[in-house]
């Protein structure tokens, strides 16, 4: 009774925030689509440079915190020691606090180096000193969010991200409505102040109802020491390997336009195919991941208690239900992109650009999004800096990719780093969590049949042809069709079908 209550719990969780990650997902790639096409795809490029910076200074200002708090809070009210849960997160916040002004002075050091270097004066320290306006507010948020999400709670974090995108919007537009005209710089520094503010109202709303939360439980003055030494074993080494993960990812950013321009293209022209694939395909091929990745923050807190109960075989079913699910939908979600890639690049970016790298990457759709479910999965059962080292051996090989290759051949060589990424990543991660849960992936049911349920699917939408004045609708309507035709095979026919092709190769023999 109590496990179905828990799954319950934790299923309602996992709606709320896919509903709400599917909305704030929707939205930001709608705006961020609007924003390409106003500023163009350098532009675009310039600002996705930057904004690996500011990724790398989020790295260190929030250095495995929210996790640290996630995974102590789950396991202190799991055995209803409230106070000794309420103190992590004070004592969380006030690291984090420290580590946001850190990071922020950090980011005004190397700025003027950034600039001159690896954005080729193309803008100046400005939009880069922006940055450290709002590193502190995010720290702090982070912890609290991996509050909520302890207590079961993601509600309240779905409720603070919808308003931080609301204000983000708003802001973006009123700000680029005075500086579309002023140049590449002007357009970053709008786009990031925006950011900021957004960033500072919903830190304020996070402390609002995390002070409502906290007062049904008691509360005391003493932080016994062992609290901040199991805060910091579990945060320092996920900060010392996150600082080097998101480093490594940010000198990859930076790399390749700069190893574009080797291969003989102007910087200019390097930049804009580095934000054709990075800025505008990359955020398509990810739009779906929201549905893995919202149940995937879940898994953290969840996976956490059942590790803390010894409920192994518990930890292996659970794990059992999630591979098929994930490679299933991900099968379904790579088919979309590539038998539907040119209607989606005309209705999304009014040409043909992107239709060819959406189309070549989209079976990489089924590593990247299975992937997320593994790295929750070790995350809950305290893995973290196993996913950590995998992340930053990837990054290395693929740096080492982009530095020998992509002067040589190019644009190809940074799409060859993105798939030797991927899939070692995904290769190394399904060997890391095999020797923690025995897992078990039944290969034609969750995978060789859906991927043949999708080609059927697909020959069999092909028929159906919509003739709406918008290419909007008539992709929606192509992709629906394609949707419950694959459903209905995986869920209706998938038995008779596995029969049918076993008979087949019976025959055969």
């Amino acid at each position: 009774m109590i496990f179905l209550r828990k799954a319950k719990l934790f299923l309602i969780n996992g709606v709320i925030l896919t509903s709400t990650s599917l909305l704030m997902r929707g939205l930001s790639l709608v705006f961020n689509i609007y924003i390409a096409n106003m500023v163009g795809s350098e532009t675009i490029g310039i600002f996705s440079l930057i904004m690996s910076v500011y990724s790398f200074a989020i790295t260190v200002a929030t250095s495995g915190l929210g996790v640290s708090c996630t995974c102590i809070v789950s396991e202190e009210f799991a055995k209803d020691n409230h106070i000794n849960g309420l103190k992590a997160v004070r004592t969380c916040n006030l690291f984090a606090l420290l580590l946001g002004i850190i990071a922020g002075i950090l980011i005004i050091l190397i700025s003027p180096f950034i600039s001159h270097y690896w954005l080729k004066d193309s803008v100046s320290n400005l939009p880069l000193y922006a940055i450290a306006l709002g590193l502190p507010f995010i720290s702090i948020s982070s912890v609290i969010g991996g509050y909520f999400s302890s207590v079961s709670k993601s509600y309240k974090s779905a409720i603070s991200q919808v308003f931080e995108l609301s204000i983000k919007m708003i802001f973006t537009i009123i700000f680029l409505h005075f500086t579309i005209s002023k140049g590449v710089e002007a357009i970053c520094l709008s786009l990031i102040l925006a950011d900021v503010i957004s960033e500072l109202f919903s830190f304020t709303l996070n402390c609002i109802m995390y002070v409502f939360d906290k007062r049904k439980y008691c509360q005391t003055r003493n932080m016994p020491i062992q609290m901040k030494k199991r805060i910091i074993s579990i945060a320092f080494p996920i900060a010392v390997t996150s600082f080097i993960r998101s480093g490594l990812s940010s000198l990859k950013q930076f790399l390749i336009p700069l190893r574009l321009e080797l291969s003989g293209l102007t910087y200019s022209i390097a930049v804009s195919q580095y934000g054709l694939i990075s800025g505008m395909v990359m955020p398509i091929l990810l739009f779906a991941n929201v549905f893995i990745s919202s149940f995937s923050g879940l898994l953290v807190p969840e996976f956490s208690r059942l590790l803390a109960g010894g409920n192994h075989n518990r930890l292996k079913t659970v794990s059992n239900t999630l591979f098929k699910v994930s490679f299933i939908f991900s099968i379904c979600v790579a088919s979309i992109f590539f038998f539907f890639a040119e209607e989606i690049s005309l209705a999304v970016y009014q040409n043909l650009e992107s239709a060819k790298w959406l189309k070549f990457l989209a079976p990489l759709v089924i590593f990247m999004y299975v992937d997320n479910i593994v790295d929750g999965i070790l995350k809950g059962i305290n893995d973290q800096v196993g996913v950590m080292c995998c992340n930053i051996l990837d990054l290395a090989i693929t740096i080492a990719i982009i530095f020998f290759l992509v002067p040589h051949i190019g644009i190809m060589g940074y799409i060859i780093s993105i798939i030797v990424s991927e899939i070692l990543n995904f290769s190394i991660s399904c060997i890391q969590l095999r020797k923690k849960i025995k897992y078990t992936i039944p290969i034609f049911e969750v995978i060789v049949f859906p991927i043949i349920a999708s080609i059927l699917a697909y020959i069999i939408s092909s028929f159906f042809t919509f003739h709406f004045s918008s290419i909007v609708i008539n992709l929606i309507c192509q992709i629906s069709v394609f949707v419950i035709i694959f459903v209905l095979f995986v869920l209706k026919d998938k038995l008779n079908f596995k029969t049918f092709f076993n008979n087949l190769l019976t025959i055969k023999k």
